[in-house]
Protein backbone atom coordinates (compact mmCIF):
# COMPACT_ATOMS: atom_id res chain seq x y z
CA UNK A 1 0.00 0.00 0.00
CA UNK A 2 1.26 3.50 -0.93
CA UNK A 3 1.61 6.10 1.51
CA UNK A 4 0.32 9.25 0.62
CA UNK A 5 1.71 12.58 2.68
CA UNK A 6 -1.30 15.55 2.19
CA UNK A 7 0.00 18.78 3.27
CA UNK A 8 -2.74 21.68 3.48
CA UNK A 9 -3.60 24.14 5.77
CA UNK A 10 -7.38 23.80 4.78
CA UNK A 11 -8.77 21.26 7.28
CA UNK A 12 -12.03 20.81 4.58
CA UNK A 13 -9.24 20.36 1.71
CA UNK A 14 -7.78 17.80 3.52
CA UNK A 15 -10.38 15.62 4.95
CA UNK A 16 -11.94 15.47 1.16
CA UNK A 17 -8.48 14.42 -0.05
CA UNK A 18 -7.74 11.74 2.63
CA UNK A 19 -11.06 10.45 2.10
CA UNK A 20 -10.96 10.08 -1.58
CA UNK A 21 -7.17 8.68 -1.32
CA UNK A 22 -8.24 6.39 1.19
CA UNK A 23 -10.75 4.70 -0.45
CA UNK A 24 -8.44 4.25 -3.77
CA UNK A 25 -6.85 2.11 -1.42
CA UNK A 26 -3.69 4.29 -0.08
CA UNK A 27 -2.20 5.10 3.12
CA UNK A 28 -2.64 8.83 3.89
CA UNK A 29 -0.22 10.78 6.74
CA UNK A 30 -1.36 14.74 6.96
CA UNK A 31 0.34 17.80 7.82
CA UNK A 32 -0.71 21.49 8.23
CA UNK A 33 1.83 23.35 7.69
CA UNK A 34 5.35 23.58 6.21
CA UNK A 35 7.21 22.62 9.51
CA UNK A 36 5.15 19.66 9.84
CA UNK A 37 5.69 18.83 6.20
CA UNK A 38 8.95 18.79 6.91
CA UNK A 39 9.46 16.47 10.00
CA UNK A 40 6.92 14.25 8.85
CA UNK A 41 8.38 13.29 5.21
CA UNK A 42 11.23 12.82 6.83
CA UNK A 43 10.09 10.53 9.56
CA UNK A 44 7.73 8.15 7.27
CA UNK A 45 9.55 8.60 3.85
CA UNK A 46 6.16 8.57 2.00
CA UNK A 47 6.11 7.66 -1.29
CA UNK A 48 4.77 10.80 -2.78
CA UNK A 49 3.74 13.77 -1.48
CA UNK A 50 0.64 16.14 -2.29
CA UNK A 51 1.56 19.69 -1.00
CA UNK A 52 -0.33 22.74 -1.11
CA UNK A 53 1.65 26.01 -1.82
CA UNK A 54 0.18 28.55 0.41
CA UNK A 55 1.15 27.39 3.89
CA UNK A 56 1.77 28.86 6.89
CA UNK A 57 5.04 29.32 9.15
CA UNK A 58 7.36 27.79 5.28
CA UNK A 59 5.46 28.08 2.35
CA UNK A 60 5.14 25.39 -0.41
CA UNK A 61 7.90 26.31 -2.25
CA UNK A 62 10.34 26.36 0.47
CA UNK A 63 9.10 22.93 1.54
CA UNK A 64 9.67 21.82 -2.33
CA UNK A 65 13.30 23.17 -1.94
CA UNK A 66 14.16 21.76 1.18
CA UNK A 67 12.81 18.46 0.18
CA UNK A 68 15.05 18.46 -2.81
CA UNK A 69 17.66 19.86 -1.12
CA UNK A 70 17.53 17.00 1.81
CA UNK A 71 18.92 13.08 0.00
CA UNK A 72 16.31 11.20 2.34
CA UNK A 73 13.27 12.88 0.44
CA UNK A 74 15.06 13.95 -2.65
CA UNK A 75 13.47 11.43 -4.72
CA UNK A 76 9.73 11.64 -3.76
CA UNK A 77 7.87 12.72 -6.00
CA UNK A 78 5.53 15.62 -5.74
CA UNK A 79 2.00 16.85 -6.55
CA UNK A 80 1.69 20.75 -6.18
CA UNK A 81 -1.90 21.88 -5.42
CA UNK A 82 -2.24 25.73 -6.98
CA UNK A 83 -4.84 29.02 -6.81
CA UNK A 84 -5.94 28.45 -10.74
CA UNK A 85 -4.28 31.92 -11.49
CA UNK A 86 -0.76 31.33 -9.45
CA UNK A 87 0.69 30.49 -12.71
CA UNK A 88 4.01 31.82 -11.66
CA UNK A 89 3.64 29.60 -8.64
CA UNK A 90 3.17 26.41 -10.72
CA UNK A 91 6.43 27.55 -12.73
CA UNK A 92 8.44 28.19 -9.57
CA UNK A 93 7.61 25.16 -8.02
CA UNK A 94 8.34 22.88 -11.04
CA UNK A 95 11.64 24.71 -11.43
CA UNK A 96 12.21 23.78 -7.87
CA UNK A 97 11.30 20.13 -8.16
CA UNK A 98 7.96 19.56 -8.67
CA UNK A 99 6.79 16.63 -10.79
CA UNK A 100 3.47 17.59 -11.48
CA UNK A 101 0.19 19.93 -10.05
CA UNK A 102 -3.12 20.13 -10.00
CA UNK A 103 -5.02 23.44 -9.81
CA UNK A 104 -7.48 24.33 -7.39
CA UNK A 105 -10.80 23.66 -7.27
CA UNK A 106 -9.98 20.63 -8.47
CA UNK A 107 -12.21 17.14 -8.89
CA UNK A 108 -11.10 14.49 -6.38
CA UNK A 109 -11.17 12.17 -9.25
CA UNK A 110 -8.27 13.72 -11.21
CA UNK A 111 -6.23 14.43 -8.43
CA UNK A 112 -5.98 10.59 -7.86
CA UNK A 113 -5.52 9.83 -11.18
CA UNK A 114 -2.29 12.40 -11.08
CA UNK A 115 -1.53 10.56 -8.02
CA UNK A 116 -1.16 6.92 -9.87
CA UNK A 117 0.50 8.19 -12.78
CA UNK A 118 3.45 9.83 -10.79
CA UNK A 119 3.77 6.52 -8.43
CA UNK A 120 3.32 4.04 -11.98
CA UNK A 121 5.98 6.09 -13.35
CA UNK A 122 8.14 6.20 -10.42
CA UNK A 123 7.64 2.12 -10.35
CA UNK A 124 8.02 1.81 -14.27
CA UNK A 125 11.54 3.17 -13.94
CA UNK A 126 12.96 1.08 -11.21
CA UNK A 127 12.03 -1.54 -13.16
CA UNK A 128 13.14 -1.58 -16.69
CA UNK A 129 17.03 -3.08 -16.74
CA UNK A 130 19.05 -0.76 -19.35
CA UNK A 131 22.27 0.89 -18.87
CA UNK A 132 23.31 3.74 -21.48
CA UNK A 133 26.30 5.53 -21.63
CA UNK A 134 26.96 8.71 -24.02
CA UNK A 135 30.42 9.68 -23.14
CA UNK A 136 30.50 11.50 -20.02
CA UNK A 137 26.84 10.68 -19.19
CA UNK A 138 25.52 6.93 -18.19
CA UNK A 139 21.68 6.28 -17.30
CA UNK A 140 21.20 3.15 -15.25
CA UNK A 141 17.47 2.85 -15.67
CA UNK A 142 17.37 0.11 -12.96
CA UNK A 143 19.36 2.02 -10.43
CA UNK A 144 17.17 4.78 -11.16
CA UNK A 145 20.68 6.64 -11.55
CA UNK A 146 22.23 9.37 -14.13
CA UNK A 147 26.15 10.04 -13.36
CA UNK A 148 28.20 12.93 -15.43
CA UNK A 149 31.96 12.19 -15.20
CA UNK A 150 31.19 9.35 -12.34
CA UNK A 151 29.26 11.94 -9.84
CA UNK A 152 25.55 11.24 -9.59
CA UNK A 153 23.00 13.59 -10.57
CA UNK A 154 20.00 14.65 -8.09
CA UNK A 155 16.84 13.60 -9.95
CA UNK A 156 13.59 13.97 -9.82
CA UNK A 157 11.37 10.77 -10.85
CA UNK A 158 9.97 12.91 -13.76
CA UNK A 159 13.49 14.44 -14.47
CA UNK A 160 14.77 11.11 -14.76
CA UNK A 161 12.07 9.90 -16.86
CA UNK A 162 11.84 12.19 -19.46
CA UNK A 163 15.50 12.20 -19.59
CA UNK A 164 15.24 7.93 -19.82
CA UNK A 165 12.91 8.52 -22.80
CA UNK A 166 14.52 10.90 -24.56
CA UNK A 167 17.86 8.49 -24.35
CA UNK A 168 16.27 5.55 -25.63
CA UNK A 169 14.79 7.23 -28.45
CA UNK A 170 17.50 9.42 -29.02
CA UNK A 171 18.17 11.11 -32.67
CA UNK A 172 14.08 11.02 -33.20
CA UNK A 173 12.27 14.18 -32.13
CA UNK A 174 9.77 14.36 -29.38
CA UNK A 175 7.35 17.12 -29.87
CA UNK A 176 5.92 18.34 -26.44
CA UNK A 177 2.65 16.67 -26.64
CA UNK A 178 4.24 13.31 -27.07
CA UNK A 179 6.26 13.79 -24.14
CA UNK A 180 3.27 14.82 -22.02
CA UNK A 181 1.76 11.72 -22.89
CA UNK A 182 4.82 9.15 -21.76
CA UNK A 183 6.43 10.93 -19.71
CA UNK A 184 3.35 12.52 -17.57
CA UNK A 185 1.15 9.89 -19.15
CA UNK A 186 -1.66 12.60 -19.99
CA UNK A 187 -4.38 11.78 -22.32
CA UNK A 188 -5.10 15.46 -22.73
CA UNK A 189 -2.40 17.62 -23.11
CA UNK A 190 -2.99 20.64 -20.85
CA UNK A 191 -0.05 22.90 -20.83
CA UNK A 192 3.12 21.80 -23.02
CA UNK A 193 5.11 24.50 -20.52
CA UNK A 194 5.82 22.00 -17.96
CA UNK A 195 8.03 19.96 -20.57
CA UNK A 196 9.99 23.49 -20.90
CA UNK A 197 10.61 23.84 -17.31
CA UNK A 198 11.56 19.99 -16.68
CA UNK A 199 13.64 20.52 -19.67
CA UNK A 200 15.34 23.82 -17.82
CA UNK A 201 15.93 21.97 -14.89
CA UNK A 202 17.63 18.89 -16.20
CA UNK A 203 20.12 21.08 -18.56
CA UNK A 204 20.90 22.95 -14.91
CA UNK A 205 21.75 20.14 -13.38
CA UNK A 206 23.36 17.95 -16.46
CA UNK A 207 25.98 20.87 -16.53
CA UNK A 208 28.19 20.14 -19.76
CA UNK A 209 25.78 17.12 -20.56
CA UNK A 210 23.35 19.05 -21.45
CA UNK A 211 24.99 18.97 -24.83
CA UNK A 212 22.98 15.71 -25.59
CA UNK A 213 19.66 17.93 -24.98
CA UNK A 214 19.06 19.83 -28.37
CA UNK A 215 15.69 21.92 -28.88
CA UNK A 216 14.09 21.88 -32.09
CA UNK A 217 12.42 24.94 -32.19
CA UNK A 218 8.49 24.98 -32.90
CA UNK A 219 8.46 21.06 -31.98
CA UNK A 220 9.96 19.53 -28.95
CA UNK A 221 13.58 18.11 -28.41
CA UNK A 222 15.85 15.35 -29.27
CA UNK A 223 18.64 13.58 -27.17
CA UNK A 224 21.76 13.70 -29.45
CA UNK A 225 24.33 10.39 -28.58
CA UNK A 226 27.44 12.22 -29.83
Amino acid sequence: MAKILVVDDEPDAVELVEFNLKNAGFEVVTAADGAQALKKARAALPDLIVLDLMLPEVDGLEVCKLLRRDAATAGIPILMLTAKAAEIDRVLGLELGADDYVTKPFSPRELTLRIKGLLRRRQTAEVKTERMQFAELVIDVPAHRATVHGKAMELTATEFKLLTILAQRRGRVQSRDQLLKDVWEYDNVIDTRTVDTHMRRLREKLGKAAKHLDTVRGVGYRFVAG
